[in-house]
């Protein structure tokens, strides 16, 4: 009898839980995950406490005893909880509040003594860094150049970068908690135009020089991130739309605008009560609001897009990456990494998917190529995905692993895919061992007659990829679809030793293939046996 593995063991095998602590101007936030050896990990928990670091410290450029006491005691249950989860490693970074006090070593030590925490203070444009790392590993930005805008209670960074390469990084010396200490203090009242219009000649003149450089460049997009920014689109959501904000929401200019003129137009305590408002920021959010709306006037943006990721996300890609656990994940787009990641967190088969991936892909494209479909390279790419994903439900149960698989794509937060595109994937996997789906179907709810049509089409595609490796054999290397005559199809395949299961299986499919491409199918295989040694 083998004996059981013990518990250490047990847990090195499962992966190593490491702690990452974003202390800032205005909120501790913590993030607590499982990294497996196959690089994955899982978010264990993640929290976020608002401290006030900063509060009536910049002028003076001290901590002010009370708000380290909070500090500190928010600190100490992080360091709690991540323990209790089994943590081996806290990452923790200060920002603006601390990297500015005089009091910083004095802040520090007692983090370390009291609260068991070791934090390095980081410079504005490490921090901007980070950030961008944090929030660019959850968007698919593609070819585009992006600005990159996140609004922290001390400072404000402002990145330019594609999806891997940064092109100017700059931090500055504004916040909402500063600029409210500085125009706003002890100022519970409505804020007229006039003061608020001071503010915003602040920011000017305090960003001109990055702002006059970023002028100059080609922008595509703009990202911003932050509680600010986040609490402003969450306001405009529900004032423009009727609802909560989704994700990826966008925030026009005007919206901003209108939004903004609404809140200076309260006191504060009718502030704090308007709908979507954070209330422990309405004091703050005019002062923020301030810099995201003159950087939006300076560089004539439109929209900014809304992200919910941030420095806490940046620490786990810097710490991933500074430990080789990412260098052949570094050339994957966001999208294939996030599947990727789900993919190996459900651990799945991965040489089974990878065959599957490759033979519906084949097929996509000898179908496209025969004109039986007109989907390009989006199409193909929401196939692919599903290909990986089919089977992950196993995780579960085998038994209805596709209602499984449905319900963790639909629920795992995908990063890169809009909502379209993760049902989309989702409802492909789901019918790789279902009936040929009706447009009914509820699994295909909320889709569109085209987008319905796509996964209608393709799921007959990775139903045969799947039935091409049905004794996970890897016999069958190679499939293409080429026509004989004008309504018959002929699934040719290319197999490296005997595949009657595969034949059969295949052959199985005819009655979908009629369905969804109105021709009859043959399968025909040539097997050529490969060469020992």
């Amino acid at each position: 009898m083998k004996a059981r593995p013990r518990p250490r063991a047990a847990a090195r095998a499962a992966g190593k839980v490491v702690a990452f602590v974003d202390m800032g101007t205005n909120s501790v936030r913590l993030l607590i995950v499982r990294i497996r050896p196959n690089h994955s990990y899982t978010v264990l928990n993640s929290q976020k406490e608002t401290i006030r670091l900063g509060d009536h410290e910049f002028a003076e450029r001290r901590l002010q005893k009370s708000a380290q006491d909070r500090a500190v005691l928010v600190c100490r249950r992080f360091v709690e909880l991540a323990k209790a989860h089994g943590a081996d490693e806290i990452i923790a970074v200060a920002t603006a509040a601390t990297r500015e006090a005089r009091n910083k070593a004095e802040f520090l030590k007692r983090l370390k003594a009291q609260a068991g925490i070791e934090v390095r203070t980081i410079s504005g444009r490490e921090e901007a860094r980070l950030i961008y790392l944090g929030v660019a590993s959850g968007i698919n930005l593609g070819k585009k150049r992006a600005l990159f805008i996140d609004i922290g209670g001390g400072s404000t960074e402002l990145v330019l970068a594609d999806q891997h390469q940064v092109f100017a990084l700059d931090s500055l010396r504004l916040g909402a908690i500063r600029l409210t200490n500085l125009f706003l203090e002890d100022d519970d009242g409505a804020v007229d135009e006039e003061e608020y219009d001071v503010i915003c000649r602040h920011v000017e003149r305090a960003g001109v020089v990055p702002l006059r450089r970023l002028a100059r460049r080609r922008i595509e997009a703009v990202i911003g991130s932050s509680g600010t920014i986040e609490n402003l689109a969450e306001i405009a959501a529900r004032k423009f739309a009727g609802r909560r904000r989704a994700r990826d929401d966008l925030l026009t200019r005007d919206q901003l605008r209108r939004v903004v003129r609404m809140l200076c137009a309260l006191p504060l305590g009718a502030r704090r009560k308007v709908k979507g408002m954070n209330p422990e920021r309405a004091d703050i959010i005019i002062g923020g609001a301030a810099i995201l709306e003159t950087v939006m006037d300076e560089l004539k943006l439109d929209e900014v897009r809304i992200s919910d990721r941030g420095l806490k996300d940046g620490l786990l890609v810097d710490y991933l990456a500074r430990r080789g656990a990412t260098p052949h994940l570094a050339k994957l787009s966001v999208r294939e990494r996030s599947v990727l990641h789900l993919a190996r967190a459900c651990q799945f088969d991965e040489a089974h998917a990878r065959i599957v991936q490759a033979l519906a892909l084949e097929l996509f494209d000898s179908a496209r190529a025969l004109r039986l479909h007109a989907y390009g390279a989006p199409e193909r790419e929401l196939l692919s995905h599903a290909g990986l994903l089919h089977d992950i439900g196993v995780f579960l149960s085998f038994d209805n692993h596709h209602e499984h698989t449905w319900y963790l794509v639909k629920n795992a937060d995908l990063l890169g895919f809009d909502q379209v595109e993760v049902a989309q994937i989702a409802a492909l996997a789901y019918f790789h061992r279902r009936n040929f789906p009706e447009s009914g179907h509820p699994k295909l709810k909320g889709l569109s007659k085209r987008e319905r049509g796509v996964v209608e089409r393709l799921s007959v595609l990775l139903r045969i990829a799947e039935s091409l490796d049905r004794s996970r054999t890897a016999a069958v290397r190679h499939a293409r679809i080429r026509l004989e005559g004008e309504k018959k199809l002929i699934l040719e395949l290319k197999a490296v030793r005997d595949c009657h299961l595969e034949l059969w299986s295949a052959e199985s499919h005819a009655e979908a293939v009629k369905q969804a491409f109105g021709r009859k199918l043959k399968v025909r295989a040539q097997v050529r046996r490969a060469r020992k040694g």
